[in-house]
């Protein structure tokens, strides 16, 4: 399998080399043209590297659920080298302009253990500098929201990006200045313009790069007196160009500021600054010319908006059509692909599953005392006993139900660490404990979300199938033509690799329409926002979008309305977990069953997180209060109908929320064959996988549930899990510790110190009756 994505990828000083990070290692490869090979040759898991000016030394950061430091190994390769004295949660290392030290963000490592969101930066990190050759850190200030350390040739001071703008300051943490702002249009649902997501200024400090709505600008740095400046990205004072249209993760200057640098997916992108044709500013329009503007609009709709059709026609055509200077301004993108491959991991050897009874979710069909052979990582059979291959482990799973593996139609994984990836992620071991071996996060707000799926892919760690639409596509993009929205989608399609896209209600009916469009003709799949609006759920299945997420937050819905979902193919997930319509059905839950207490949901999830969700809820409800049964009963006239009805867990609570929400859609009338449709088979469908899983058929990947009590007889049984199957290797359901086809245990985890549940505590399974 290729890489999807390089991390913090950044050019050598001298253009002909780059280093990046990679499934939690560091790279080099020349440009262009090289092969990427290893920086180290450790285990440590490293991240961010940083060129030293003379192109000699690269310095990078460690980090591990213990701690991490600061190291420079040379750029050749060789023996690394520890910076720092103390372990702590480094980040953002940046090399001063003459070699002598090393800046860098300092947090606390047990805070980033226990922290609930992270976003690769430390809680109250500090900033400070060390001598380049390693010693003591010194304390320059304490952070407070300031990140993304960086250098112009000024030797004394360091320039930091805060929400209030960039600012510098010297190394004692004197002489603050603010130089500017630069801010965004306003978001879809606030009439405020927002700040950039970053800026970083040009050794020379002439330039400067914003990162904004996913997407790089460079703008001229103003030279003013007094307050600093605001630079608008819609509308001027100063030069400013948008560079990218297909978007950027990472984005650096290079060569002295003469070039632009970013990255997308697993692809490295460099521009000339030269090439670069700036626009004039634009001037602001006195309120006289805004009047005429104003009344020459609404001359347009009196005509019948025959004038306002050409003028948006008129408009999609020059979208459509580049002028000459920015075509020959895209001539001068470099793109240097990076092709990193490693084997996808897949067991050897063949198991027979012998005597369960297997709900295979073909039809209706239900088998006893069946044989299922697993062939390395596919079911190669299922059917009745027969004689076993030769060299075969047959496990006896007399008396048990099996099925296929769960699948989480609207995940997420918030807990998930990203910037510096965590291989310990307890976001996956939960769900795949509890039987959930797919799910599709339906927006995972930065693009970490695919280094863990290659992380999974590859085995270097335990965990569903993490499949994601990446960041979602929101209503800030202004889409203004379908081709604006193909060159979004790109990304996602061609640089990440994904099919999936989250189009969060990305604006009026025309651009969502585009949206559609653009997804029909780059063979994507959008899912799209409820926002608790059925007028607005209505449109997404008459234009065609793939699904809908959340409840439809009407009850009760007629046949026109179910059979306008059933008929268009919509997807529809209610995450019932959080309902619209009265309180979130995951309350019901944690009112009425020990959730704290339960043994084995400790055994995978930090204690600091579940004493947050179970200690203090914020409400206390009678149980008719809650609307999830209401609304559950509409989903069971749309699964009747032909409809697809998918479960997710909204990553309310990892793993036992997925069963919740099985146990909700029960409460709707349901039967359970009819809730494990929708967890498996049209799961499958849902995220776009069905030849691969969601049902238990010879050549299918082998995600199997294996449970002790059928869930046929009683739906809560789905958390009576025995074995769990991901492919094609066996673990405890209790522990996750690997039975087949190796044998060993699963590595203790960070939280395991301090809190691991009392030995022999009994599971508490959370059963309950269903209202």
């Amino acid at each position: 399998m290729k890489v999807r994505l390089i991390q913090d990828p950044v050019e050598s000083p001298d253009g002909k080399r780059l280093a990046f990070s990679a499934l939690t290692h560091l790279y080099v490869m020349d440009i262009p043209g090289g092969k990427p090979q290893r920086l180290t040759t450790g285990n440590a898991r490293e991240f961010q590297p940083a060129w030293s000016p003379d192109g000699k030394w690269i310095t990078y950061v460690t980090w591990s659920a213990g701690g991490g430091g600061i190291w420079k190994a040379p750029a050749t390769g060789g023996t690394a080298k520890q910076l720092t004295q103390t372990s702590a949660f480094y980040s953002d290392p940046a090399w001063s302009p003459h070699d002598d030290r090393i800046v860098a963000l300092r947090g606390n490592a047990y805070d980033r253990d226990n922290r609930t969101f992270d976003f690769g930066v430390a809680g109250s990190p500090d900033l400070i500098w060390l001598p380049a050759d390693g010693g003591p850190t010194n304390l320059i200030i304490p952070a407070r929201g300031a990140g993304k350390p960086h250098f112009t040739n000024e030797k004394d001071r360091v320039y930091l990006y805060t929400q209030a703008g960039l600012v510098s300051l010297r190394y004692d943490g004197t002489d603050r200045r603010t130089h500017l702002q630069v801010k965004a249009p306003p978001l879809g649902f606030s009439d405020e313009p927002g700040p950039a997501d970053d800026v970083r200024v040009s050794p020379d400090g002439n330039w400067v790069l914003a990162h904004i709505m996913n997407q790089l600008y460079v703008t001229a740095m103003p030279v003013v007196g007094g307050e600093a400046p605001t630079v608008m990205v819609n509308g001027p004072s100063v030069p400013l160009k948008k560079v990218t249209d297909i978007g950027a993760d990472y984005f650096s200057w290079a060569d002295s500021g003469k070039t632009i640098t970013w990255a997308v997916g697993a692809s490295f992108f460099r521009q000339p600054l030269s090439a670069i044709s700036f626009e004039p500013p634009k001037e602001e329009k006195k309120e006289g010319e805004k009047k005429d503007e104003a009344k020459t609009e609404g001359d347009k709709k009196d005509a019948g908006g025959d004038a306002q059709k050409k003028d948006e026609t008129k408009k999609d055509e020059q979208a459509e059509k580049k002028p000459e200077k920015f075509k020959e301004q895209e001539k001068s993108v470099e793109e240097f692909p990076v092709d990193l491959e490693f084997p996808r991991k897949a067991p050897k050897g063949t198991v027979v599953l012998r005597g369960a009874t297997v709900i295979t979710m073909k039809g209706d069909e239900v088998l006893k005392n069946a044989d299922i052979v697993v062939e390395n990582n596919r079911i190669k059979s299922v059917g009745a006993r027969g004689s076993v291959p030769a060299g075969a482990k047959v496990f006896d799973v007399s008396g048990k139900t099996i099925t296929p593996g769960f699948v989480d139609t609207h995940a997420h994984w918030f807990e998930i660490r990203r910037g510096i990836l965590d291989t310990q992620n307890w976001n996956f071991l939960a769900n795949v404990a509890y039987g959930v071996t797919a799910g599709l996060d339906v927006q995972t707000a930065t693009n970490d979300m695919f280094a863990y799926e290659d992380l999974v892919d590859t085995g270097d760690i335990i965990g569903l199938r993490a499949f994601s639409t990446g960041p979602g596509v929101f209503s800030d993009n202004n889409f203004q033509s379908v081709e604006e929205v193909k060159g979004v989608l790109t990304r996602y399609k061609k640089y990440y690799g994904t099919p999936n896209i989250k189009s969060y209600v990305v604006g009026n009916r025309k651009q969502r329409q585009f949206m559609v469009q653009a997804s029909k003709e780059l063979g994507m799949m959008p899912t799209t926002e409820g926002a608790l609006d059925l007028k607005l759920n209505l449109t997404h299945a008459i234009d065609g979008f793939h699904g809908n997420e959340h409840t439809l937050p009407i009850t009760p819905l007629y046949k026109d309305v179910i059979q306008m979902f059933a008929q268009s193919g919509i997807a529809e997930t209610p995450t019932l977990i959080v309902n619209y319509g009265g309180p979130f059905g995951e309350d019901y839950w944690y009112l009425n069953t020990e959730v704290h207490d339960n043994a084995k949901l400790n055994h995978f999830t930090p204690h600091t997180v579940i004493d947050e969700k179970t200690k203090r809820r914020p409400g206390w409800f009678r149980k008719d209060e809650f609307a999830f049964p209401r609304l559950a009963a509409q989903m069971a006239k749309l699964e009747r109908a032909g409809g697809l009805v998918g479960v997710g867990s909204h990553g309310q609570l990892q793993g036992l929320g997925y069963h919740w929400e099985m146990w909700m859609l029960a409460s709707g009338g349901m039967t359970p064959l009819e809730v494990l449709k929708c967890a498996t088979v049209n799961g499958a469908h849902i995220v776009g996988r069905p030849a691969d899983i969601g049902s238990i058929e010879p050549g299918k990947l082998a995600d199997l549930v294996i449970m002790d009590k059928n869930p046929l007889d009683d739906i809560h049984n789905t958390n009576t899990i025995h074995w769990v199957m991901k492919n094609g290797e066996l673990f405890e359901g209790d522990t996750l510790n690997q039975v087949w086809p190796e044998q060993k245990k699963l590595e203790p985890l960070w939280f395991w110190n301090y809190d691991q549940p009392k030995k022999g505590a009994p599971l508490s399974y959370g059963k309950t009756t269903t209202p």
